[in-house]
Parts: structure tokens; C-alpha cells; sequence
């Protein structure tokens, strides 16, 4: 049985010792420090993780892209060419994992989902809930691994782009949901973007509050009755998920899906693709 959401540090943890065809990747990843994300994955790493950078392995990383912003997405066919390149094939299981709440990370998941592999999945709590269950880590370099066979199928999520966003702005088929802290989102404070505010209609849901206290995911009760509240009544499969630059608004998206909700849409250029273009409309508050 493959793992396509969450997965429990044990149940990793009986994976690996079963020796089941998967691979584990550490996404760890500091917007304000680029670089620490793969200084901690030297310092200590889930053995046989591969590190993937945000902006080098999981964004286009100043080449063509599928989006525009921060972090745009990288083309399906380079995506799925790097993914073979470390040693990835169809018919294993992925695990990505982070030091951040599962953040960074996400952006890995959904990419598998848009490449049509579905056996991927979140290790739930990231890498403090595997020493929280006893779990080894590794220092050294991973020895490289052969060449796997993956290559893309298709996109099990949809992708939503800027002039969808806009020609929709205001109607009922389209529901916004912004996941950046709240601050950002009423344009009192904007650190990353050159114009503060959030896209005109977009309800705010940050996502850190999809986390339980351990750092692990709520229970899908919760995450129900807590959406259901944002929404108020409003068509959930209308929802377009959006944040700063495309990666924290996955949160909210596996967290719907954890809830019951079906798949709903990424506007991966998000709120930094938007403002790029000062006659698109801003709100505040």
C-alpha cells in the first residue's frame, strides 16, 4: 500500500527496514538564510535522504518555468528529468520531510502529484517526530545512486496560472484562500514582496495553524470544521490555493485534502507574480 499524504515517523521507519523501494528527500529550507537548509541536512539527515534546495532543485532556478514569482515552478519535463537524475524511478515510494513544519517540503509533494506520481507523502511532524521515535541520522554524503527511469504522466493536481486568477477575479467559481500570516495578508508588513496587501476576495488561512502543538498535522475533524469556517458556505471546489510565491499555500491544499475536501487548484505564482505588475488590484486589511 503506498502512502500518497501523511506518513508516521514508524511507518517510515518500517519501510526503510523492510527494505521497500523508496526514496527520502530533506527539504529543509530557511527563506531568510538560503544556505542553512543544506547545512543542517550535513549536520544530520534521515540516512539515504537526498537534500533538495528550494531554489536550486524545486524552483527553475533562472531557467524557463511553468510559473512566474519567487519561486517559480520548474517545467514538468526538467522537474522529472532531475528526479531520474538522483536515482528516483516509478514504482517507489516518496517521502520529503523539513525542519520547517512541513513547508518547504510541500512544494516537493505537490510537484510528484503534478507529475503524476502519486505514492508520495509528507513525513508527518518532519525530522523531529523520527528522533522523537528513535529514529538514526546520518552525516555523510550520500554515495550518488544510478539514474532512475522516472518521467512525467499525468498531472494528478491542477495548476492554475495568473490570467485564470484574473479573468476569474470576483466570480463565484473562483475562491482564493491565502496562506501567508495574517500581517502579510492585511498588507501591514511585507518582507519578501515589493507591494504589500493580498489579491482583491482571497480569505486568509496562514498555515501554520494546520499544526498541532507537536508540529504534527490536526486531526481531519479539526481541519474540517476549521476550513468549513473560512469558507463559510462558499463552494469548495471553487477553492484556488495561493500564498507569497507558491510553496506554503500547498500546505492548505494537503491540509483540505487531509480534511475530506477533493484536490483543489495552486496558483503557484502567487501573491509575488501578482503585485510584479502594478496594474493588477491590491486590497489591505
Amino acid at each position: 500500500m503506498s502512502h500518497t499524504h501523511l506518513i508516521s515517523a514508524p511507518e517510515l521507519q518500517r519501510l526503510m527496514q523492510a527494505g521497500a523501494p523508496l526514496m527520502v528527500f530533506d527539504c529543509s529550507f530557511d527563506l531568510a538564510d538560503p544556505e542553512r537548509g543544506i547545512a543542517d541536512y550535513h549536520a544530520a539527515h534521515i540516512p539515504g535522504a537526498i537534500y533538495a534546495h528550494l531554489d536550486r532543485d524545486l524552483s527553475a532556478a533562472g531557467g524557463p518555468g511553468a510559473s512566474g514569482g519567487r519561486h517559480p515552478l520548474p517545467t514538468r519535463e526538467r522537474f522529472a528529468a532531475w528526479l531520474a537524475s538522483v536515482g528516483f524511478s516509478h514504482g517507489m515510494q516518496a517521502v520529503v520531510y523539513d525542519r520547517n513544519g512541513a513547508m518547504p517540503g510541500m512544494r516537493l509533494w505537490w510537484l510528484f502529484k503534478w507529475l503524476g506520481h502519486d505514492a508520495a507523502a509528507v513525513l508527518d511532524g518532519g525530522l523531529a517526530a523520527w528522533l522523537a521515535a528513535g529514529g538514526a541520522t546520518a552525516a555523510q554524503e550520500e554515495t550518488p545512486r544510478t539514474p532512475g527511469d522516472f518521467s512525467a504522466r499525468a498531472p494528478l493536481r491542477p495548476l492554475v496560472d495568473t490570467a485564470r486568477v484574473l479573468a476569474q477575479l470576483g466570480q463565484p467559481g473562483q475562491t482564493l484562500i491565502d496562506a501567508r500570516a495574517g500581517e502579510r495578508y492585511r498588507g501591514e508588513v511585507e518582507p519578501l514582496d515589493p507591494v504589500a496587501g493580498h489579491i482583491p476576495g482571497a480569505l486568509n488561512r496562514p498555515w501554520m495553524d494546520n499544526l498541532a502543538a507537536d508540529g504534527r498535522f490536526k486531526s481531519a475533524a479539526e481541519l474540517r470544521a476549521e476550513f468549513d469556517a473560512v469558507l463559510q458556505g462558499r463552494d469548495a471546489a471553487s477553492v484556488v490555493h495561493q500564498c507569497g510565491s507558491g510553496v506554503s499555500a500547498i500546505h492548505n491544499l494537503l491540509a483540505m485534502e487531509l480534511a475530506g475536501y477533493a484536490p483543489a487548484a495552486l496558483y503557484a505564482g502567487s501573491w509575488s507574480e501578482w503585485c510584479a505588475d502594478r496594474t493588477r488590484p491590491v486590497a489591505k486589511g
